[in-house]
C-alpha cells in the first residue's frame, strides 16, 4: 500500500519546485533519469515553470504516461505539447507506441480524471495490476467528446515500477475519489495502482 503525503492548495510553482527537486536528487546518484508525465491542461503550465529551471535537461528522457493515438502535430496529441516545450532546453522526449518499452521511471508524475482513470486505464478497460504488457491499447468508453480517439498507455505495473509517483489532482470532486479509492473503498484505476504501489505518493490537490 502506499505511502501517502497530500499537499493541499500548491501553486504551480511550488508544484515545479518538487519535481526539480526529486529529479536532482535522482540524477546525484544516476548519469540519465527518466520521468513520465501526464497530458490533459493541468500539466503544461507547470512544464512552462520546469523549461525556466536550471535542471540539466539534457539528462532527463520524458515520456508521455499516455496519448492519443494521432500524429505529433495534431492538437491532440500529448508528446507533441510535451516536445513544444521541453525539447527546445535539451529534454529527450520518448513518444509512446504500442511497441515501446519503457525505462524503470525515477519519478511518476500522474493525473486522476472524475471516473478514476490514470493515464488512459479508464475503469472500462479493466486495468489489471500484474498486467503482462508494459504498453497498452486502449479505447476509452464512453469517449471523451473533447478528444474522441483511441489511446496507448503505459499499463500499471510500468507505473509501478517507478522509484516515486506524484499526483496533481484539480477539484473537490476528484479528492473524494482519490480519498476513496485510498481508503480501499472503490476499486477504480486509482485505487489498484493505489494498492500495488509500496512506496512515497504526493498528492498535490
Amino acid at each position: 500500500m502506499s505511502q501517502i503525503e497530500i499537499i493541499a492548495g500548491a501553486e504551480n510553482g511550488a508544484i515545479a519546485a518538487f519535481v526539480a527537486e526529486r529529479l536532482h536528487a535522482a540524477l546525484a546518484v544516476s548519469a540519465e533519469v527518466a520521468i513520465t508525465v501526464p497530458g490533459g491542461s493541468t500539466p503544461f503550465p507547470i512544464f512552462e515553470i520546469l523549461a525556466q529551471s536550471d535542471l540539466p535537461w539534457p539528462r532527463i528522457s520524458v515520456w508521455p504516461g499516455d496519448d492519443r493515438i494521432v500524429a505529433e502535430d495534431h492538437a491532440a496529441s500529448n508528446v507533441g505539447k510535451i516536445r513544444a516545450l521541453l525539447e527546445p532546453v535539451g529534454a529527450k522526449i520518448v513518444p509512446l507506441t504500442e511497441t515501446a518499452r519503457p525505462p524503470h521511471f525515477a519519478l511518476a508524475w500522474l493525473g486522476m480524471g472524475g471516473d478514476g482513470h490514470i493515464a488512459s486505464l479508464f475503469p472500462n478497460t479493466d486495468p489489471q495490476v500484474d498486467d503482462p504488457s508494459p504498453v497498452r491499447r486502449l479505447t476509452p468508453d464512453p469517449l471523451p467528446p473533447e478528444a474522441p480517439f483511441d489511446r496507448v498507455s503505459l499499463t500499471i505495473p510500468s507505473l509501478v515500477a517507478s522509484d516515486e509517483v506524484m499526483f496533481v489532482i484539480r477539484g473537490a470532486d476528484k479528492r473524494l475519489v482519490f480519498d476513496a479509492a485510498r481508503a480501499g473503498e472503490n476499486d477504480l484505476p486509482v485505487a489498484r495502482f493505489l494498492s500495488a504501489f509500496p512506496r512515497r505518493v504526493t498528492c498535490f490537490c
